[in-house]
């Protein structure tokens, strides 16, 4: 598919949903960009490449694809074999390679801080601790912010960071990772080594791992920059 790439869609991650990219959404709709942002479902890594799939299906010509945490997962599955998708934006996001989970990724680093503050409740979802929100998570939002964030968090089912991808979109496109360095969720030297892996072109950033929000325009910005990469090179 060619022309020059003006839609992104955005896929977000474990314990926020959709307006959590609200910041990035409106800087790339003041860069002209046709802009979605999936509501994942965070129920098994199967449903939310689902809903993807589904806002992916609505796009008119080259797409970014773009992921933050759990939902880089997702658009490693979702990437592959799909002929509208120019590219790959990882936002402090896990890589896996095929049949690798999440779980499997994390687990090359010593726990985190956010992974102790995950309970698991009856039903079989992960939660963070609302207390720990914002230190373990969004130490570079504002308190008052991570206060509305965490009491409208969505969980995610523990069993999604066990699955694992049947196809990897990175292998096939380009790829950028917004590598963040103070992030207490997902180690730097993990993000590092999947980075690496997948030859993306890294961006580091000061930022907690809850980067769309805390650094809104710079995210907008590497998405902006890597869409009019492909977009010359058509």
């Amino acid at each position: 598919m060619s022309g020059p790439v003006r839609n992104v869609v955005l896929v977000h991650g474990a314990f926020v949903d959709g307006s959590s990219w609200n910041g990035v959404v409106a800087k790339l709709q003041q860069k002209g960009y046709h802009v979605s942002s999936v509501q994942n479902p965070l129920t098994s890594l199967a449903d939310d490449v689902a809903a993807t799939r589904r806002v992916l299906a609505r796009q008119d010509g080259p797409t970014m694809l773009v992921g933050h945490s759990w939902g880089g997962v997702v658009i490693t599955e979702v990437g592959a074999n799909a002929p509208n998708v120019a590219g790959l934006v990882y936002i402090a996001a896990i890589a896996p390679t095929l049949r690798e989970s999440a779980m499997d990724l994390l687990k090359r680093a010593p726990p985190m801080p956010a992974g102790d503050a995950m309970i698991t409740d009856s039903s079989g979802f992960l939660w963070l601790d609302r207390g720990r929100y914002h230190a373990d998570f969004a130490a570079d939002v504002p308190e008052n912010v991570t206060r509305v964030l965490s009491a409208a968090q969505v969980p995610i089912a523990a069993k999604a960071f066990s699955e694992t991808v049947s196809q990897v979109g990175w292998k096939e496109k380009p790829s950028w990772y917004v590598l963040t360095t103070k992030d207490r969720a997902v180690a730097p030297e993990v993000q590092k080594f999947m980075a690496d892996r997948m030859g993306a072109k890294v961006v580091p950033m000061a930022s907690s791992h809850l980067a769309p929000v805390s650094h809104a325009g710079a995210i907008a910005d590497v998405i902006d920059r890597a869409a009019r990469e492909l977009s010359r090179q058509q």
